[in-house]
């Protein structure tokens, strides 16, 4: 049988919207499933909506979905924003305590995220991470491989038992307190090593394959993580990564490698371009 679900984050910046979604995309593609996911961001350090889409399926995906099944909203203005996305038998996850006045059938899982994460975790900014467990259970997925990947992006160390504590909490909650018929059944598929990749990623990989030894580049978002990979992978690859001081000077750095004989790249954001011109 098919299956097709979309959850999406939604929340401020500074609420861990973008580490929530990457985590949960990692947690599904680890249980077999193909995954495509996609966010939006505003260019604030904080505030401002950022939503975090994830489609998850037992077959090849490659776009995003208009529906939504689940909606994880970590403030008001994610409810008002996305909820007529949801589909028929759609789940709104939210805090109970924190967000109050939204009642009706449409938001049916009011949860204590930011109380269950200082009881679990003894810190409130990881009511985040509560959500996470809560979104395991209502998909009725497999609460230890969210606990590996948790352990792996936050490290083995006190910050990653906490957030896998605080995950727990969340999934104990969701399972003594919700409703069960809106469980998803999303059991995992196989053991299968999927590679989950960002579009910045691809693209790094891409040039290394194509023979770059050579990139200039400018930090800006949301271009700096095709840098970053490159520069991780220089005393490797044998690849030199400038970060000069600015993108002018980035792409006559490239000029002057490719006339060199250089295979060279540079990377930069709609918001660098503009300001160069």
């Amino acid at each position: 049988m098919a299956v097709d679900i979309t959850v999406m984050v939604g929340g401020e910046a500074g609420q861990g919207v973008q580490a929530m979604g990457y985590v949960l995309a990692k947690s599904l593609a680890r249980g077999g499933y193909h995954v495509f996911a996609d966010q939006d961001y505003e260019s604030r350090v904080r505030g401002g909506h950022n939503f975090f889409r994830v489609r998850v399926s037992n077959r090849k995906v490659a776009a995003i979905s208009d529906a939504v099944n689940i909606l994880v909203a970590l403030d008001r203005e994610s409810v008002d924003l996305h909820q007529k996305e949801l589909v028929g038998n759609g789940a709104v996850v939210f805090d109970g305590e924190a967000l109050t006045g939204l009642g009706g059938a449409e938001v049916p899982f009011p949860v204590p995220l930011r109380r269950l994460a200082e009881e679990s975790a003894r810190n409130r900014l990881m009511a985040n991470t509560v959500a996470l467990g809560v979104v395991t259970y209502l998909m009725d997925y497999d609460l230890g491989i969210l606990s590996r990947v948790l352990e792996e992006h936050f490290g083995e160390g006190d910050v990653g038992r906490a957030n896998v504590a605080a995950a727990a909490s969340g999934y104990e909650h969701a399972r003594a307190s919700l409703r069960a018929d809106f469980a998803h059944q999303l059991r995992p598929v196989g053991d299968r090593n999927r590679m989950l990749l960002t579009g910045n990623e691809a693209i790094a990989l891409g040039a290394i394959a194509a023979g770059c030894k050579f990139m200039a580049a400018y930090p800006m978002t949301p271009a700096t993580s095709i840098m970053e990979y490159m520069a991780g992978k220089a005393e490797d690859l044998d690849l030199v990564v400038v970060q000069p001081e600015d993108e002018i000077s980035a792409i006559n750095m490239i000029i002057g490698a490719a006339f060199a004989g250089a295979r060279s790249m540079t990377a930069t954001s709609g918001g660098g371009f503009c300001l160069m011109v």
